[in-house]
């Protein structure tokens, strides 16, 4: 006993430091002197020199050298809304298309999401905002970078919580991105190399591409089975790696206003929120968010019908799930065998699929936008199939709206349904005795960790059911400055037969967040939320045999974000 309260405590004393030094930079330089926070300060030999005035000294002002062009990068955006922007660039966006939605900062995103592509006409080549690039952008590497439009770029995003849940590992669940209570995270290291079609453009074809690479605790929400997955299902690592995006696009404006088709892997439409740190508005996500789609391998086709419509249609491999997987099979160890006593309806042959559910889908999404860009609707069917019950094989039936009040407030939500057909039984009898001598492919022997949850069932008799879930939630803006945002995020998330959580409740929760941006390349974000279930659902490890056993939570949680 007095190890692991000396742990606990170390840990609790962890958290709130990290908690205390991140929201204690916030608060000081959130109110700093004003002139200190926007003075641009002069690189070496460049005393006279402003980019924001005059964009053409932006190469002097930087310097030589990469750690002395990466510094002063960094100094010259420092209590900036926005990079200095180069006056005889490329228009950004269609003159004839609806405008932006937002600003990036303090919101994070320009457009209002839909997935799958970039923004139809309103992509331009070389348009991110990085340090790294630059401070390599008088190298020759550099140089050919920009001459060949790719670009390299990423983030670095710590956070911590403080929760009044106390299972050490993963006791916050059913909430996500802080998985662990009272703990500091490394929850993303993230890089991207990657190259935009022009969109903006209609004399052309163009192409694009994306590679990219995760590291943390993250990755345990963005895991394809198959690829890299014995880091979560076979060792439950604390921290991993993954590939959550790559693709290649190919564009063309010849179609209607503008055809994108992207090949690879890519994250699934049409949310809110995203896996990646810098796409959503708070550092946690809405239950809504981290219990459906994340990523599909396959086809996209995203068309602008004109300037308010777009329509996507794809084709892919199933949910979090690679194409060399999908028909591959291991041995039943529990095959059906009355002669021997074993019955195992369920998966009765002497082999089995690794994953049932993964097999062929489609996406269809339509995408109406006004023409003064403040008001949206993306309806969707994503990754619908058969609905077999597999390792993620959600039916996807929903819809985003988002609406711009004002200059200062802007209100989204979410609503959707999904459902899995033939989910096993986790009340019936049978179901427990295939699933403890190894008969079926999530049971231990193949899925030690982190398995699909079973469904529990009205009637205990049936072998199966269909599981389904529903989830409403939207996030209310108030954006005083284009440094700050703050975010209220209420939310019901019905898990009808506990497949998704583990729990067959209904949740209501509510948290509250503020961002603030340093800079376009820093920002914090603190926040503290409240969850409550019918039942008990927190404070417990389907892992670790533990139970919940408490029916709400409070987090306090942040994070910072720190752009190269």
């Amino acid at each position: 006993m007095k190890s692991a309260f000396s742990k606990s405590s170390l840990r609790l004393k962890t958290a709130l430091c990290g908690l205390g030094i991140t929201f204690s930079l916030a608060f000081q330089l959130a109110y700093a002197d004003e002139s200190a926070t926007v003075a641009v300060i002069p690189a070496p030999g460049a005393t006279d020199c402003n980019p924001y005035e005059e964009y053409t000294c932006l190469d002097d002002y930087l310097g030589t050298g990469f750690w002395q062009r990466l510094k002063n990068y960094y100094k010259l955006e420092m209590g900036q809304a926005t990079p200095p922007v180069d006056p005889d660039g490329p228009l950004s966006r269609r003159d004839d298309f609806p405008p932006e939605a937002q600003t990036i900062p303090p919101m994070p995103f320009t457009e209002w999401p839909y997935g799958g592509t970039n923004p139809l006409g309103a992509t331009i080549p070389n348009s991110v905002d990085s340090p790294f690039m630059a401070a390599i952008g008088d190298t020759d590497i550099g140089k050919w970078m920009f001459e060949n439009h790719i670009q390299a770029y990423g983030w670095v995003d710590v956070g911590g919580n403080v929760s009044t849940s106390k299972v050490s590992h993963g006791g916050n669940s059913p909430a996500a991105y802080d998985y662990n209570p009272n703990a500091l995270d490394l929850n993303q290291i993230v890089l991207y190399i990657d190259r935009f079609p022009d969109m903006v453009q209609k004399e052309h074809n163009d192409w694009g591409f994306r590679l990219s690479g995760i590291y943390g605790s993250d990755y345990r929400y963005t895991t394809s089975y198959g690829l890299g997955s014995n880091q979560l299902i076979t060792k439950n690592l604390a921290n991993g790696w993954d590939t959550p995006m790559i693709y290649a696009d190919w564009y063309t404006p010849f179609v209607m206003e503008g055809l994108n088709i992207r090949v690879g892997r890519y994250i699934s439409l049409p949310d809110i929120e995203a896996q990646l740190a810098p796409n959503n508005y708070m550092y946690t996500h809405s239950m809504t968010y981290t219990y459906d789609n994340y990523t599909n391998t396959g086809i996209m086709a995203s068309l602008a019908v004109n300037k308010n419509w777009i329509v996507q249609f794809g084709v892919a491999d199933g949910t979090e799930a690679t194409i060399p997987h999908m028909y591959q099979k291991q041995v039943n160890p529990y095959p059906n065998n009355p002669a021997a006593g074993q019955i195992n309806p369920l998966y009765p042959g002497t082999t089995f699929r690794v994953d049932p559910g993964a097999n062929p889908n489609f996406t269809l999404c339509g995408r109406w936008n006004s023409d003064d860009g403040k008001d949206d609707v993306n309806f969707c069917a994503n990754d619908i199939n058969r609905g077999n019950y597999g390792y993620n094989n959600l039916q996807w039936y929903g819809i985003t709206v988002y609406h711009q009040i004002d200059e200062h407030w802007h209100l989204d939500a979410e609503l959707y349904n999904e459902h899995q057909n033939n989910a096993p039984n986790a009340l019936n009898s049978t179901v427990q005795t295939i699933y403890a001598n190894n008969g079926s492919p999530f049971a231990s022997q193949f899925m030690p960790y982190n398995a699909p949850s079973l469904a529990q069932c009205a009637n205990a008799s049936v072998l199966t059911c269909t599981s389904s879930s529903t989830g409403l939630t939207g996030y209310l803006n108030y954006s005083p400055d284009p440094m700050n945002n703050f975010s209220l995020r209420p939310e019901i998330y019905w898990d009808y037969q506990g497949q998704r959580t583990g729990t067959a409740t209904t949740y209501r929760n509510i948290a509250v967040g503020w961002q603030h941006w340093f800079s376009p390349q820093i920002e914090v974000r603190p926040e503290i939320g409240y969850m409550k279930a019918n039942t008990a659902a927190f404070n417990g490890n389907s892992n670790l045999g533990i139970a919940p056993n408490r029916n709400n939570q409070t987090v306090l949680a942040g994070d910072i974000i720190w752009h190269f």
